[in-house]
C-alpha cells in the first residue's frame, strides 16, 4: 500500500552483535504514538490471563522462560526509559489474549535474546527444547551475515521470517504481536524512523495481519501507522471525527432503536451495535475518490450478529424492509467467503436524512473469525471444525511461500513476490467444474493457470472465458468462468512477465525463462561487459589471463556463468570493468579513476525491444520508441527500461543509483509496444464501437479493454491497451480517437 512518495522499504544500518548481558544497550522500538494505549506491561496480568486456560505445568515452563529473558535483559533499557523486560511481557500479553500455547508464549517472552544478547539457539533447545528455539530463531534477525546492502539485508531477513512462518504460523503471530507493541510505543523514536518503521509496518505487516484475518491488529496497525506517517492530517481527522460523532449522535441512536426493534418483531434474537470507521480508512476513501470529509457520510456502520446461519438472511430481509438497500451495494461473504476466512452480508441502506448507511450481518462464529482470523484456531479450540476452511486456506497460502522460495534464488525478488500476494482486494472466478478459485484484484487469465499448477501455467496457449475464448492477458472478474487449454509443447513467453499479478506466475515464469535463456543472457553480459570496458579505454575481449584473475577473485565458476550474472543483472558490468581496470592499473602502477568520473562515462546501452528475458520494459511507465529512457540493471531480470521521467523509476534510483545505466532506442525497430491510454466519454449506446473503430482506423492493433463497473453514470472512464509503433504513431491515434463526439478527456496513462 503505496502512502507516501517514496513506497520502497527503507532500511536501518544492521547493529553491531552486542555484548551478552549488556546493561547499556539501548532498543530503537519505543514509545507512544496517538491512538496507543497507555501503561507498563505487567507480570501479574499475564499471569492471571495464562491462569485462565495454561496448566500449572505449563505456567512453570513459561516462568523459566521470563526468569531467563529476564536476566538476559538486566540492565538494557528502551528508548522511553522503561526497563527493557517490559516488551517482552508486553509481546507475551497479546499472545496470551489470542490464547496462544506455552510454546508460543515462551518464545514471544524470548524473541530478542537471540538477536540483542547473542543467546545461541542450542542453548535455548536445551533449555526450553527444540519447538521454542526453533520460534525464536524465526523471529531473529539475521544480524551476523555481511550484505552487499541495507535492502538486500532487510529483504533476506524477511524470507527469513515468511518461510519461518510457512512451516509454523505461530512465527507471525509473534511478530506481529512484537511489531503492534512497538507501534503502541513508537513516540521516543525520531522523526526519520517514526516514517521508517511506519512504512514499513504498512507494506508488509499490516497485508500479513489482513491475510491472516487479524482484522482487530490489522486496524489498529493502519491506524498506528497512519499517525506516524502523516500526524497533522491524522490529528485533524481525529478533530473532524469526533466532532461528527456528537453531530451524528442523535441519528445513530435513531437508527440503532429502529433495528433493534424491527428484529425483534421479527423474532430474530441479535445483538447490534454502531461501529466508527478507522481513521485511515476514512482518509484513504477521502484520497481515493478526491472527497473532502463532508462528503464521506459513511463514517458510521452497523453490525448485525444473529444466532445462526438462516438467520443472517432473515436479518438482512427484515433490514431491507426497513430501509432502502443501495442499488448494487450488496456483498455476499457468506456464501463466497474472502480470502483470509471472513465472512459476513455486506449492504448499504438509506438512512434517515438520505444518508447512506452501511450494514454487517454475521453469527457468533463469523465474528469470532472476522476479529481474529487464524488465532480463532487457539482462541475456540472447541470449535475448531467451524474455521476448518479458514485453516484450509492459510495453509494453501503459506505452501505457496515454499513454492516461491524454491524458484527464487533471489531474496529481494522473493519479497517482491510475496508483497504482491498480500494485496487484499481480491475476485473470485470458477473452474469448469463449479470450483471456486480467489486471487488478486487484476489478475488474469494466466494466473488462473498457474494457480491451478505450474505445469498448466507453462503449457497454456489459450484460455476461455464463460465459454468465449480470451487473451491471456484479459483481467479476471467476479464470477468468471475460466477454462484453461494446454499443450505438452508449450513454454512460457518472456511478455508473460508484463502482465501476470500473481507472485506465483511471476517467480515460475522467471524459473523457466533463466533455465532455457542462459546463452541470451551470457550475450547481453558480453556486450554490456564489452562496453564498459571500452569507455574505461580497456581491451573489450578479456583476455585467459584476466578471465582467470577475476574468476579467482569472485564466486563464478567460469567467464559464462559471469556473463550470464552480468545479463540477468546480478553483477554490474560498470563495477566488474573497474575491477578490470584495478587490476590492469595495479600492475602498471598508474592512478585509478575516480568512480562515477563523468571522463569515464559509459556508452549508452541499444534498446530493440526484441532481446527476450534479458530486457523488459517496464510495466509501471511502458516505455515506447521517441520516449527518453532509462535502464535498471535488476536481480534476475536483466535490464528494466523505464521512461525517464517515470516516477516509480525516480523514486529507485535515489535508493539504488549505482544499478541505472544508459540506453537508447535502436534503428529499424521490427515490432509494436504496449501502451495504455484512458478516456472520459459520454455513457451512450455505441460509444465503445466508434472509439474502437477509430483505434482500428489508425492502424493499430486494441490488446485490452476495460470500464467503469457502474453503468448509471453520466461519464464513464475506460482503458485500452493498444499497440503503437512510436510516439508519433500514438500521437496519430489520439487525435483520430479526440476527435469523436462525447470523448471529454483523453491521456497516456503511466505509473
Amino acid at each position: 500500500m503505496d502512502l507516501t512518495p517514496d513506497s520502497t522499504l527503507s532500511v536501518a544500518p544492521p547493529k553491531r552483535a552486542g555484548t551478552r548481558r549488556s546493561a547499556s544497550k539501548t532498543r530503537t522500538e519505543a514509545p507512544a504514538a496517538p491512538p496507543a494505549p497507555s501503561g507498563v506491561a505487567s507480570v501479574s496480568q499475564l499471569n492471571a490471563t495464562l491462569a485462565e486456560y495454561l496448566t500449572p505445568s505449563e505456567l512453570k515452563k513459561v516462568k523459566e522462560a521470563y526468569r531467563f529473558s529476564d536476566e538476559m535483559h538486566l540492565g538494557q533499557m528502551r528508548k522511553s526509559g522503561e526497563p527493557y523486560i517490559s516488551h517482552p511481557i508486553a509481546v507475551a500479553e497479546i499472545c496470551a489474549e489470542w490464547k496462544l500455547d506455552a510454546q508460543a508464549i515462551m518464545a514471544a517472552l524470548l524473541h530478542d535474546v537471540m538477536e540483542d544478547q547473542d543467546v545461541k539457539k542450542d542453548e535455548l533447545i536445551e533449555r526450553f527444547g527444540a519447538p521454542v528455539a526453533t520460534l525464536v530463531d524465526g523471529l531473529s534477525k539475521l544480524e551476523k551475515i555481511e550484505f552487499q546492502s541495507q535492502i538486500e539485508m532487510q529483504a533476506e531477513n524477511f524470507r527469513k521470517m515468511l518461510l519461518a512462518m510457512a512451516r509454523d504460523v505461530r512465527v507471525i503471530l509473534i511478530k506481529l504481536a512484537d511489531r503492534l507493541h512497538n507501534m503502541r510505543t513508537l513516540g521516543a523514536m525520531s522523526s526519520e524512523k517514526q516514517r521508517r518503521i511506519s512504512r514499513e509496518t504498512m507494506e508488509v505487516y499490516v497485508p500479513i495481519a489482513h491475510r491472516l484475518g487479524l482484522n482487530n491488529i490489522y486496524r489498529e496497525l493502519q491506524d498506528l501507522s497512519f499517525s506516524h506517517l502523516y500526524p497533522v492530517r491524522y490529528q485533524t481527522l481525529a478533530k473532524a471525527v469526533k466532532a461528527a460523532r456528537g453531530n451524528r449522535r442523535d441519528m445513530v441512536t435513531k437508527i440503532l432503536e429502529s433495528v433493534k426493534s424491527a428484529l425483534t418483531a421479527a423474532g430474530i434474537p441479535a445483538q447490534v451495535y454502531g461501529r466508527e470507521k478507522t481513521l485511515f480508512g476514512i482518509y484513504r476513501k477521502m484520497r481515493n475518490k478526491h472527497l473532502s470529509f463532508s462528503q464521506v457520510l459513511d463514517v458510521y456502520g452497523f453490525r448485525v450478529v444473529v444466532d445462526n446461519f438462516p438467520n443472517c438472511y432473515v436479518a438482512l430481509g427484515t433490514l431491507h424492509a426497513l430501509y432502502k438497500p443501495m442499488p448494487g451495494k450488496f456483498k455476499d461473504y457468506i456464501a463466497i467467503p474472502k480470502l483470509n476466512g471472513y465472512q459476513s452480508l455486506h449492504t448499504t441502506l438509506v438512512g434517515p436524512y438520505g444518508t447512506p448507511v452501511e450494514f454487517q450481518v454475521r453469527t457468533q462464529d463469523m465474528h469470532r473469525v472476522a476479529e481474529s482470523g487464524v488465532a480463532a484456531h487457539w482462541l475456540y479450540k472447541s470449535e475448531e471444525g467451524n474455521i476448518s476452511d479458514l485453516q484450509q486456506r492459510t495453509h494453501v497460502w503459506l505452501q505457496s511461500l515454499l513454492d516461491i522460495q524454491k524458484q527464487t534464488g533471489d531474496s529481494a525478488e522473493f519479497l517482491e513476490h510475496v508483497k504482491v500476494d498480500l494485496f487484499p482486494d481480491s475476485v473470485y472466478v470458477f473452474t469448469p467444474k463449479s470450483k471456486i478459485i480467489a486471487l488478486p484484484r487484476g489478475a488474469t487469465a494466466l494466473d488462473f493457470a498457474y494457480t491451478i499448477h505450474t505445469d498448466v501455467g507453462d503449457q497454456t496457449i489459450a484460455v476461455k472465458i464463460n465459454h468465449e475464448q480470451a487473451a491471456l492477458r484479459t483481467e479476471l472478474r467476479n464470477g468468471d468462468i475460466v477454462e484453461v487449454i494446454t499443450s505438452p509443447t508449450s513454454r512460457p513467453n518472456p511478455n508473460w512477465l508484463s502482465f501476470v499479478r500473481t507472485g506465483k506466475a511471476r517467480s515460475a515464469i522467471r524459473h523457466h525463462l533463466r533455465t532455457i535463456n542462459l546463452n541470451e543472457s551470457i550475450e547481453l553480459g558480453k556486450r554490456l561487459l564489452a562496453q564498459a570496458l571500452s569507455a574505461l579505454k580497456l581491451d573489450p575481449v578479456v583476455g585467459d589471463d584476466m578471465a582467470q584473475r577475476l574468476l579467482n577473485e569472485s564466486s563464478a565458476k567460469s567467464m559464462e556463468e559471469l556473463y550470464a550474472d552480468i545479463g540477468v543483472g546480478k553483477r554490474m558490468a560498470a563495477l566488474v570493468a573497474r575491477h578490470v581496470l584495478g587490476i590492469v592499473e595495479g600492475e602498471s602502477g598508474m592512478d585509478l579513476p575516480v568512480p562515477g568520473d563523468k571522463s569515464n562515462k559509459l556508452d549508452p546501452v541499444i534498446i530493440y525491444g526484441s532481446e527476450g528475458v534479458t530486457v523488459q520494459l517496464a510495466p509501471c511507465c511502458q516505455p515506447i520508441p521517441g520516449d527518453d529512457i532509462v535502464g535498471q540493471l535488476r536481480r534476475d531480470q536483466g535490464i528494466v527500461v523505464h521512461a525517464l521521467d517515470c516516477e516509480v523509476a525516480r523514486r529507485q534510483r535515489g535508493k539504488e543509483p549505482d544499478r541505472w545505466i544508459d540506453v537508447v532506442w535502436g534503428t529499424d525497430l521490427n515490432r509494436r509496444f504496449d501502451c495504455r491510454i484512458m478516456l472520459l466519454l459520454r455513457n451512450e449506446p455505441g460509444v465503445l464501437a466508434r472509439v474502437a473503430s477509430a483505434i482500428g482506423e489508425s492502424d493499430a492493433n486494441i490488446t485490452f479493454v476495460s470500464m467503469d463497473d457502474d453503468t448509471d453514470q453520466l461519464l464513464t472512464q475506460m482503458r485500452f491497451t493498444v499497440q503503437v509503433e512510436n510516439r508519433a504513431h500514438l500521437a496519430r491515434i489520439m487525435r483520430h480517437v479526440r476527435s469523436i463526439p462525447g470523448v471529454t478527456r483523453l491521456l497516456r496513462e503511466r505509473n
